[in-house]
């Protein structure tokens, strides 16, 4: 298999004043290609400066990450930014969509981003059409429901291709069956040979990927297999009453 990211002796420090934060203290993994990946963790854990550090939205302070066997650890913003928005899709807990733009132009935002011309329309269409959404294309967030805008953000998330999807949270907002469903579309994603890459502290989430990564006080503590993994079923849910 091919190794998508490598954590190599990862430090993080944050300063404030006189005193050190050691948010990550000498942190070492690889995800390979085609892996899903839960990352997990109290507050204060490491669990989100890690996975900051994986989406190159910050840098190491020590230590070295590759992407794509890339040293990235010491790219400038600029390179950073073209690595983002070409190897990496990012999906959060508050969808982070445009509210009076509609759910295809969303989806276009990355490629407008990268400079993306030829067949846009269709690729974002396309995307929308993946998660369920086909017929949900002209709408605007606030009339989507909070599942149906997550979905966007999946969509999102895939339309350049990336090399990894990091989703930080993803089902946090969500109600129990709204969640289920976008577990079911990362699966599906996965099955297909879309690497994930999840923070989450629902141990019923990480049940979903097939390796939890566990976080305490900046160190890797555990990195397991998951046994037994739990095949996400919205269709088992309950509808919320409201």
């Amino acid at each position: 298999m091919k190794k998508l990211i490598e954590f190599i002796d990862i430090e993080k420090i944050y300063k404030m004043g006189t005193h050190e934060v050691h948010a990550l203290a000498g942190v070492n993994f690889t995800i390979e290609e085609g892996e899903f990946v839960a990352i997990m963790g109290t507050s204060g854990s490491g669990k989100s400066t890690a996975m900051n550090i994986m989406g190159c939205l910050d840098r190491p302070s020590s230590g070295t990450y590759r992407l794509e066997g890339t040293d990235v650890s010491r790219m400038r913003d600029g390179e950073l930014a073209r690595v983002r928005n070409r190897k990496i899709g990012f999906v959060f807990q508050n969808f982070n969509l445009l509210p009076r733009t509609s759910a295809i132009e969303n989806v276009e935002l990355p490629m407008v981003y990268s400079g993306f011309v030829r067949d846009r329309r269709k690729r974002a269409q396309s995307a929308l059409e993946r998660v369920g959404l086909g017929d949900r294309i002209h709408h605007k967030p606030n009339e989507l429901s909070g599942g149906q805008q997550q979905r966007v953000a999946v969509a999102r998330s895939l339309v350049n291709e990336p090399a990894i999807i990091l989703a930080d949270e993803p089902t946090g907002n969500l109600d129990t069956k709204s969640g289920e469903e976008v577990l079911k579309i990362f699966q599906e994603l996965n099955d297909g040979g879309i690497t994930l890459v999840i923070v989450t502290h629902e141990e019923e989430v990480a049940q979903c990927c097939k390796r939890i990564l566990r976080f305490r006080d900046g160190l890797l503590i555990n990195d397991e297999p998951v046994k037994d993994r739990r095949k996400a079923d919205p269709s088992k849910v309950h509808s919320p009453n409201y």
